[in-house]
This record gives structure tokens, C-alpha cells and sequence, in this order.
């Protein structure tokens, strides 16, 4: 807990909390109902701001162990959530409707008999349904024992959020998109137009992917490409499928453990606008044990994967991401809290902090972290088990796409969330609320094109009195400017060379 009293305590003295939470606030940890000898809980969750994190026990109905979807309002409250085995609402128990995902002996077992959630890692997005607000779509799978485990559906559940008093209903459930044998694994990414999305999934043992697209008239299958790296013939032998934050690059891999380990990495140039991909390099990853772990940096240049013992770096803007590998940690042995519960690396997330957490493959109750993932080789500073839990953890991950990811004209596919061509100009919807008021207030936003932005305050003598880094995932943000004077200040948000500018009155 080191790192968020430091955290605490900065911000005391800078006065200027960040607030913003938004759909990616929450990540859902723990499986057991009872804490332990070195725990205090039996689940938690972790609390992400845009520069901060803060952990919390719990007691929860819904267990989790890898699969996990879960979404939140713009303020971070969460609305709903899924281990693959059933959905539960805002209040943390099962929606109306909510039960009895995924139906089959293989999700019996883990969701009835061992009641920890599925274990498929990305096995579960939520997505908000284009063009209504009330909407959402869960797309899930699961596992089959009768086909080597593999999946053989991709499903698709319906959420109205409107319905049973404000805490939604399942309105169509277990729909079957497509079969086919699958590897565990799905990955969501904006639309080019800014308003629909992409779902794929791999076949098992093949060089196929299957596109789904979500859109204003619901979800439709797509058809295949082929990708042209096949997959070995095992199964579930791919790892964390995932599209980089900006949504112009895609990456799996292939994982395999054994006495001669499986590994590698694929990496694709994404068309948001058509939905094709290209391909952009293979990597045959040399180490002695296989792995699963991906995350993109927050500003997609520098790619991250896991072995069980070593985390690499790729540098994907280079002409030769394979020559760019970086070693930038290696396992220490360290156990987590006594053996045999080893914290090695196992699967990865970026979350809202722009840091990446990485769960370990056996029941743990430390998380490492990278500090600066947007960093080059050993300055992406990696924390091994640094980030201290109040529960056990098995493998843990959540699944969030970039859900404020911008529209992109320039393949040809029109804007249709604002109207207008975002390379040429940009509508922020920039509002400052109360105001006048007595410093503390909030700011709404809509940064360009998924890009970084600064929010700047001056006085009337035009002295900059505050200077604030807005991430690109970022839409709202709470700031206490109470120790300013009374008086009419400009607010400026610069971001992708366009700027826009609000008067804030302050009156104590």
C-alpha cells in the first residue's frame, strides 16, 4: 500500500485531485467469500483515477478468476458486471435476467462446483450499444469439454439499463453469433466512425480470425480473413488478444508450455474503417518458459509481453520491432505470500492510470505494476509484486476496450458522433460546472482523435496558476482551486494543436 499513501499525500499538497473515472474506474478482484492468515478480505476491487489507484476489500456475491467484463458510468459508479458465469447489476447481485451464461458442463463446473468464474482471459466484453443510451451488449464464450476445451460459440447477451428501476434487465440472452472452434480470447475496437465497433476472434489451429460488427442496428457477423500466421495445432494455444489504445495496431500470440515452450508474437496494422487487417511483424520470442501477457503503452509505441519469467518491450514505431525486444524484468522468485504461491507474470492490463498491472499465474495477493509503460527499455520502470491486495487473486484481468477512442476520416469513413471531419477541427464539448463557484469544481471534455491534452488555468494578469496532464481515456475531471482569490480566470484545454477557452468565476 506504499505507493497509494504517496499518492494521498501528493495530492494533498498539490490540491488538485484527479477525478475523472469514467467507463474503466473499476477492476473486480478476488474469488474466495472469507479472508484468511494473509488477508482481510475474500474479494476487493481496484479504484483507478487518472493518476492514482486505490485498493479496497470487499465482501461481493460474484467471484472472479480471468474472465471478467465490467463497465462504468462517466463518474465511475459501476453499472454492471460478468465472470462468464452470470451478470450482476449496479448493487452487485444478479441482474433480472442475468443468470445462466454461456450454458454447458465446462461452465457448470467453474461457475456451480468450484463458483470462481470462468477462466478464459478476455472471455467477456461489454459494450455500450451505439445510438442508445440505455443499451449495452455483453459478447462472451466459454470453454467445451467435449472439443479440447476449446470454444465453440461466440454469444451475445442484451442489457437495458432503463428497465427494473434504473438497474437493468437482460432482455436477450446466450444468442449464438457463430460457431466454429475458437481459441479463449475476444478483442473490441472503435469503429472508425467513432460510433460502431469491431469484435474478432481466432479460429483454433488455423490462420483465420472471425469479424463481428456492433452498430446502430444491432450485431452482425462479418465473415473471416486470413491472417496468414498460423496457429499451431494445439488448442487454446493463443494468448491476450488486443487492439493498441489508438486502434491501429493488433497483436496475439501463440503460448504453449512444455519441455520445448511455444511462444511468439504477431503483430497487425488495423483498418478501423474497413475492419482489415495487414500484417506488421512475428517475433519468435526465445525463453525458457512460454507466456500470455500483452498491453499496449498508453500512447501505442511501445508494445509489452510476459513470459512466466521475463517482461519484454517492442518499440513498434521502429522499422524492426523484433531488433527493438527489450528485457525489461525478470521474475525474482519472489513468493507471494509463502510458497508455493509464486508471483511470476502472467496476464496484463492497461489501465486508467496509464500504468499496466500484471496478475501472476497462481494465487497471489501482490500485483506487479509498470510505472511509466510510455518509457523506453529500463525507465518504463517495472515494480515486481509492489502493489499489495487484500484478498487472493488467481490470474486476474479485466477487459476494457478503448471506449473513448475518436473517429479517424482519413480512410473515408465519415465522423458520426459529432458530425464534422475531426482532422480539420475539433468540438471539445467543454463545460465547467458550477460556475461561478467557490473553487471546487468539474470539468467535461472530449479530447481529438484519442490524444493527450493539457488543461490550463490564468488570471487576469495572465499568470498560469495551473498546468494539468488530461489522458487521452479521460472525459471528466474534479479540481479544488479554493486557496485561489476571488475573481474571473480563463480555462484553456490544448490538445492535437486545437485549443478552446472557458471563463471560470471563483467567489468564496
Amino acid at each position: 500500500m506504499k505507493n497509494i499513501i504517496l499518492i494521498g499525500i501528493l495530492l494533498v499538497f498539490c490540491r488538485v485531485p484527479a477525478m475523472a473515472q469514467g467507463k474503466t474506474h473499476n477492476f473486480l478482484i478476488g474469488y474466495q467469500n472469507t479472508g484468511g492468515t494473509y488477508t482481510t478480505h475474500g474479494k476487493g476491487r481496484l479504484l483507478f483515477d487518472n493518476n492514482s489507484v486505490t485498493v479496497i476489500g470487499e465482501n461481493r456475491k460474484m467471484p472472479f478468476l480471468i474472465t471478467q467484463a465490467n463497465i462504468s458510468d462517466e463518474n465511475g459508479n459501476l453499472l454492471m458486471s460478468s465472470n462468464g458465469c452470470w451478470i450482476a447489476d449496479a448493487t452487485g447481485d444478479t441482474m433480472m435476467n442475468g443468470d445462466s451464461l454461456n450454458p454447458n458442463s465446462f461452465t457448470n463446473d467453474y461457475c456451480n462446483v468450484v463458483s470462481f468464474g470462468l477462466p478464459l482471459p478476455h472471455g467477456n466484453i461489454i459494450l455500450p450499444y451505439p445510438n442508445n443510451p440505455d443499451k449495452y451488449i455483453l459478447f462472451h464464450q466459454t470453454g467445451n469439454y467435449n472439443n479440447n476445451l476449446i470454444s465453440t460459440e461466440i454469444y451475445y447477451s442484451e442489457i437495458d439499463l432503463s428497465l427494473n428501476g434504473g438497474l437493468g434487465a437482460v432482455t436477450a440472452k446466450n444468442q449464438i453469433i457463430f460457431s466454429d472452434n475458437l481459441v479463449w480470447g475476444l478483442a473490441a475496437c472503435k469503429h472508425a466512425n467513432g460510433r460502431d465497433w469491431w469484435i474478432v476472434a481466432l479460429r483454433d489451429a488455423s490462420t483465420i480470425i472471425h469479424k463481428i460488427l456492433l452498430d446502430s442496428t444491432g450485431v452482425t457477423y462479418m465473415g473471416t480473413q486470413n491472417l496468414g500466421f498460423p496457429l499451431p495445432i494445439a488448442p487454446n494455444n493463443a494468448v491476450q488478444t488486443l487492439f493498441s489504445p489508438d486502434g491501429t495496431k493488433f497483436v496475439y500470440g501463440s503460448g504453449q508450455a512444455g519441455t520445448n515452450p511455444l511462444h511468439d508474437v504477431r503483430l497487425f496494422n488495423f483498418d478501423r474503417c474497413s475492419g482489415n487487417f495487414t500484417g506488421l511483424e512475428y517475433v519468435a520470442i526465445n525463453d525458457s518458459s512460454t507466456g500470455f501477457g500483452f498491453a499496449f503503452s498508453p500512447d501505442s509505441k511501445y508494445l509489452y509481453h510476459s513470459s512466466f519469467q521475463r517482461i519484454y518491450q517492442f518499440n513498434t514505431n521502429t522499422a524492426n520491432i523484433a531488433a527493438s525486444k527489450t528485457i525489461v524484468a525478470v521474475n525474482d522468485g519472489y513468493y507471494s505470500p509463502v510458497p508455493p504461491y509464486q508471483s511470476d507474470f502472467w496476464l496484463m492490463y492497461l489501465a486508467a492510470n496509464g500504468k499496466i498491472y500484471i496478475s501472476s499465474g497462481s494465487s497471489v495477493v501482490d500485483l506487479h505494476y509498470i510505472n511509466y509503460p510510455d518509457s523506453a527499455g529500463m525507465a518504463c520502470d517495472v515494480h515486481l509484486h509492489d502493489l499489495h491486495l487484500p484478498c487472493w487473486t488467481a490470474r486476474a484481468n479485466v477487459y476494457h476496450p478503448n471506449y473513448y477512442l475518436g473517429c479517424d476520416t482519413t480512410s473515408g469513413c465519415p465522423c458520426l458522433i459529432t458530425g464534422i471531419n475531426e482532422i480539420s477541427q475539433h468540438d471539445f464539448k467543454f463545460s465547467v460546472s458550477p460556475n461561478p463557484n467557490n473553487g471546487n469544481f468539474k470539468i467535461m471534455y472530449l479530447l481529438p482523435l484519442n490524444q493527450k491534452g493539457i488543461f490550463e488555468v490564468y488570471d487576469v494578469t495572465g499568470k498560469k496558476v495551473l498546468s494539468y496532464h488530461l489522458p487521452q481515456w479521460s472525459t471528466l475531471q474534479n479540481f479544488d482551486l479554493s486557496f485561489l482569490n476571488n475573481g474571473i480566470y480563463q480555462c484553456i484545454i490544448k490538445s492535437n494543436n486545437y485549443s478552446v477557452t472557458k471563463k471560470l468565476v471563483i467567489i468564496k
